[in-house]
């Protein structure tokens, strides 16, 4: 549930994981079909919902890719000192 309107670090890993699979399996149905525009409009929608939500999390909790690793203010990396995605369960393990 979405404190203060935002995510926790579950629910926005949850909708990561979500809308990448969804662009992943659009990626491969675009491989096969390149001139369907449907499914390129329904890709660009949910890529850029991917990529919003990353920003999110990387602004919040830390990075998760590369592309989201810009730490020009500071010129520290302790965003690898911070738990993997993996950790992040509270049981302490994969979920």
């Amino acid at each position: 549930m979405p404190v203060n309107g935002r995510m926790s670090k579950e629910e926005l890993l949850d909708r990561i994981n979500q809308v990448s699979f969804a662009v992943n399996e659009l990626t491969l149905f675009l491989d096969t079909h390149p001139d369907h525009e449907e499914a390129r409009a329904y890709f660009e929608e949910k890529s850029a919902l991917r990529n919003e939500a990353l920003e999110e999390y990387a602004r919040s909790y830390g990075p998760l890719t590369i592309d989201t690793a810009n730490d020009t203010c500071s010129r520290s990396w302790e965003w690898v000192s911070q738990p993997w995605p993996w950790e992040l369960s509270r049981k302490g393990g994969c979920r």
